[in-house]
C-alpha cells in the first residue's frame, strides 16, 4: 500500500515537472530570468525574448553602414562618472520602476519618427533637441523638463540635484548620437554624472537580441 502511494506521488510529481517544463520559454533572458513585467503607457507589458528561434532582426537595424559624421562609432566610455551598461542591467532598472521606484527614469531619447518604429518598455521618450539649446530648445522649456520629468529643483537660477531621478538613457545603437547628445548637455546643466545610465547599445542591441518593444510613450 505504501509502495503504490509512493509510485503514484512519484507520478503525480514527475507529471507536474513536464507540465511546467512545457510552459518555460526556450528563450530565456538569463540562464535565470524568463521575462518581467513592466508598466508602459498605463499598461502592463511583459518583457522577454523572441520565442521564434528562427527569427532574424528588425530590417530597421540591419543596416551595418551609415554616413559618418553623424552617424560615427560611439566610444565604450562617454564621460567620466557616467556608467554605460547593457541589456541586463537595463531590465533591473526597469524592474526596480515596476517594483514602485520612482527614482529611476529610463529615456529614449530619439526623434519621434525613430521612436514610433517601437522602443523598450517602460521608457518615455524625450527627443534629443529638447534639451539641446543649439537646436532651439529654450531655458524655459528645458527647465520644466528638469523639474517635471527629472526631479530636479531650480533654486533662484541654481540646479538641486540631491533628489533628482537615475536617468537610464538610450537610442538607437552603438552608431548614434542621440542619447549622447542629451548626456552631454545634461552634464552642461550640473546634472550628477553618477545619476546618468547610458546604454550604449541601444536599440540595435535591444532589437538583434529578439527583446519585446512597445509604442513609445510620451
Amino acid at each position: 500500500m505504501k509502495l503504490g502511494k509512493v509510485l503514484t506521488t512519484s507520478i503525480i510529481t514527475f507529471g507536474l515537472i513536464i507540465s511546467s517544463s512545457a510552459h518555460s520559454a526556450a528563450v530565456n533572458i538569463t540562464r535565470d530570468l524568463e521575462s518581467i513585467t513592466v508598466k508602459h503607457g498605463g499598461k502592463s507589458v511583459k518583457v522577454m525574448r523572441n520565442q521564434n528561434q528562427k527569427n532574424t532582426v528588425n530590417p530597421a537595424f540591419a543596416k551595418t553602414s551609415r554616413k559618418c559624421p553623424p552617424f560615427c562609432i560611439q566610444p565604450g566610455t562617454l564621460a567620466p562618472g557616467v556608467e554605460t551598461i547593457a541589456e541586463v542591467e537595463v531590465i533591473e532598472y526597469l524592474k526596480k520602476m515596476n517594483a514602485g521606484d520612482d527614482s529611476i527614469l529610463v529615456v529614449d531619447s530619439r526623434t519621434p519618427d525613430w521612436a514610433a518604429k517601437g522602443t523598450i518598455p517602460g521608457a518615455v521618450n524625450l527627443p534629443w533637441t529638447k534639451l539641446n539649446p543649439a537646436k532651439g530648445a529654450d531655458p524655459i522649456s528645458i527647465g520644466e523638463i528638469m523639474e517635471g520629468s527629472f526631479n530636479a529643483k531650480n533654486l533662484e537660477g541654481l540646479w538641486d540635484y540631491s533628489d533628482a531621478k537615475t536617468l537610464v538613457m538610450f537610442c538607437n545603437g552603438m552608431w548614434c548620437g542621440q542619447s549622447p547628445n542629451n548626456i552631454k548637455n545634461l552634464l552642461k546643466f550640473g546634472y550628477p554624472p553618477h545619476k546618468i545610465k547610458w546604454y550604449r547599445g541601444g536599440m540595435q542591441d535591444w532589437e538583434i537580441l529578439g527583446l519585446t518593444t512597445a509604442k513609445a510613450a510620451n
